[in-house]
């Protein structure tokens, strides 16, 4: 369903010598709208389960959160027909784009890139300049630098959740339906936790999770499944707009 490099086309370290006179324009959500979700941070769920259903994407040992944004594969109900995003809540991932951060070689060293590919991306001065006169990172590539520190920082609580998760068996293979006047679109291919699997943990288990905020995200992700029920009114409007 989503990975974190969705969205990236042609991501190159960002550099002086290639994007000294480059600007970035104000962020256009087209780049998104056929992703059907997105990957969340374990630090987002509270803001972001009062508008999208959270569930978790993956194999064994690479389990992810995600947002759900769409029932249909390839479509974005969040992102509106001029490229706007229809909620108050953007999830980090995809505000952080054009940028990202790559590790090369697999190292530890983080490399700031940005992907070429992005129709904001000019060298006419429109928006926000990433180099200074004096061809050094600009003060807007500074803030993005701390966003993305601050996102890999919660990238590894993150990890660190869902591997918890995993490790004390809580996540089961789910599918809903969501149906629309002589339509139905089943969702599946994602997991969620079961509420009988909790039940059923010791007291000493549920201690340890409720020790990190573990136990809280847990009920916001089982929370947060209401939120299907909502879609279905997205793609009714988005139906009736197809028809106009």
């Amino acid at each position: 369903m989503a990975t974190q490099l969705q969205f990236y086309q042609n991501a190159v370290p960002l550099a002086a010598s290639r994007h000294a006179d480059w600007s970035v324009e104000p962020r256009d959500f087209s780049f998104s709208r056929t992703s059907s979700s997105v990957p969340l941070m374990a630090v987002e769920f509270p803001v972001a389960a009062e508008e999208y259903a959270i569930v978790f994407v993956g194999q064994p040992g690479e389990v992810v959160p995600v947002a759900i944004t769409g029932v249909r594969p390839n479509e974005n109900l969040f992102v509106d027909a001029a490229g706007g995003w229809d909620a108050k809540y953007i999830p980090g991932f995809v505000r952080r784009y054009p940028f990202v951060f790559t590790t090369p070689d697999g190292g530890d060293t983080l490399t700031l890139c940005i992907d070429e590919a992005y129709p904001g991306i000019n060298q006419e001065g429109r928006g926000q300049r990433l180099f200074d006169e004096e061809r050094k990172p600009s003060q807007f590539t500074g803030q993005v630098m701390e966003f993305l520190r601050d996102y890999q920082v919660e990238f590894g609580r993150t990890q660190t959740f869902c591997r918890k998760l995993e490790e004390m068996k809580l996540l089961e293979p789910m599918q809903v339906e969501v149906g629309t006047p002589g339509a139905s679109s089943s969702l599946g291919g994602f997991l969620g936790v079961d509420r009988e699997k909790m039940r059923a943990l010791s007291g000493k288990r549920l201690a340890e999770l409720a020790k990190d905020d573990s136990l809280e995200m847990i009920y916001v992700h089982l929370q947060s499944m209401r939120n299907f029920g909502r879609m279905r009114g997205r793609l009714e409007a988005r139906q009736g707009a197809a028809k106009a």
